[in-house]
């Protein structure tokens, strides 16, 4: 019997091999329907941007048309034909035709005081009054010194009468009738000086009422009644300020001297506006009045000195003021808002609408600016239409709606006859 060997090696499973193979195949099979399906899809987004490059979309092509029509929203004015005033600007301080300062002219006791502080008095008013009584005694007395003197002169000249009679009849000496002739002087002499204490004496009664000097405005009252005064006494007893009409001296380039001496030498009237600091607005309106006679030359600045009727007191003593006088004024020319004025390097110009409501960019000559409006030389006329708001959109040819200046929902450019602009430094 032959003894059965057993084969302890491992085998492999019968199907082992061709489930590895089924398992390849699968992958193999399942790639050309994936380059299949992506290059699908790569055709079909191809094909849509390609349409929508070339507008044969259906949907695309009215939104593009829409756009093309679409108008740039701006604000407009019209160009008219005006005046614009040629200015000088300076920086300027109010400054009073007379200030006083009231002082008492004798000494004594402060016994009334007859004004307000803030009160507006006119000359010759009581202001204050000083104890009388020691001037009326004192003229008192002057009065009756002059009196006896005066008895003194006529019994001198009665005297002197018989001895010029008996001197006719040689019946006394010559140094008799001299003597009395020089008493006769003497007396006339004491008399005269008499009438001046009588005079001394009413003055010094005049001065203890205090009155105003000129017309004006009282500051803060300096002494209480009651108090001792004297003419000596530094501080005084008030201030009293002339308000109408009051002065503004300011100051323009020297530069600009000759064409305000141009003016003042045909005798015309120049005006002069005060405006506050931040030129908004005008206070008051006056006349040039005096040009200084020298020239700063650290500055390089003259001085001018302008009067202001200053009725309603807009104008105050140091005060600042900003001052504009009137050299010149520009008749008939064209004017224009300064915000319409666009300016580059090699040329200065404005977009003007055309009757079918598109821009034109076209060059112009700035003549003058004051304010808010400019005057133009040439490249504009009236009556024609420009943008002053928007322009940052613009094109020449773009297609534009217009609104009016101070519209709803437009923008507001400074409107004509504006605050000016803030002067240079001179």
């Amino acid at each position: 019997m032959t003894p059965h060997s057993t084969d302890t090696r491992p085998r492999r499973a019968p199907d082992s091999e061709p489930a590895e193979e089924n398992h390849l195949e699968k992958p193999r099979r399942r790639w050309p329907w994936i380059l299949l399906v992506a290059g699908a899809l790569a055709y079909l987004v191809f094909r849509g941007a390609h349409k929508t490059a070339t507008g044969d979309g259906s949907a695309a092509s009215p939104a593009k048309g829409q756009a093309g029509a679409r108008a740039v929203p701006v604000v407009a004015a019209t160009a008219r034909t005006g005046d614009l005033g040629v200015y000088l600007n300076g920086l300027g301080t109010v400054t009073p035709l007379s200030t006083v300062t009231v002082r008492s002219r004798v000494d004594g006791q402060l016994m009334n005081v007859s004004f307000k502080e803030g009160q507006l008095v006119h000359k010759g008013d009581l202001l204050a009054e000083i104890d009388p009584r020691p001037f009326e005694v004192q003229l008192t007395q002057a009065e009756g010194q002059a009196a006896k003197d005066r008895a003194a002169l006529e019994n001198a000249k009665l005297d002197l009468q018989r001895y010029q009679t008996l001197m006719a009849q040689d019946a006394i000496p010559r140094q008799v009738l001299d003597t009395q002739t020089a008493t006769v002087a003497q007396s006339e002499a004491a008399l005269k000086s008499d009438q001046g204490q009588i005079d001394a004496a009413k003055l010094n009664l005049a001065y203890s009422r205090i009155t105003a000097p000129i017309t004006g405005t009282i500051g803060l009252r300096l002494v209480d009644a009651g108090n001792m005064v004297h003419a000596s006494d530094a501080n005084g007893l008030l201030v009293i300020t002339q308000l109408e009409p009051i002065n503004v001296v300011f100051t323009i380039a020297a530069d600009s001297l000759p064409v305000v001496q141009k003016q003042m030498r045909t005798g015309r009237t120049l005006t002069v506006e005060a405006w506050d600091r931040d030129l908004k607005n005008r206070l008051a309106s006056g006349t040039l009045s005096a040009i200084d006679n020298q020239i700063d030359q650290t500055t390089g600045t003259v001085r001018l000195k302008a009067l202001f009727p200053n009725t309603d007191n807009a104008l105050f003593p140091n005060q600042f003021v900003n001052a504009r006088l009137l050299v010149d004024t520009l008749h008939a020319v064209v004017l224009l808002p300064v915000a319409a004025i666009q300016r580059t390097s090699l040329t200065t110009y404005v977009y003007v609408i055309r009757a079918d409501d598109t821009v034109e960019m076209r060059p112009v000559e700035v003549q003058q600016t004051e304010g808010n409006e400019v005057a133009i030389g040439k490249g504009i006329i009236a009556g024609e239409r420009v943008v002053v708001d928007g322009v940052d959109k613009l094109q020449p040819g773009s297609k534009v709606s217009t609104g009016a200046p101070g519209a709803p929902g437009a923008a507001k450019p400074g409107a004509a006859g504006g605050a000016p602009h803030k002067p240079k430094a001179q």
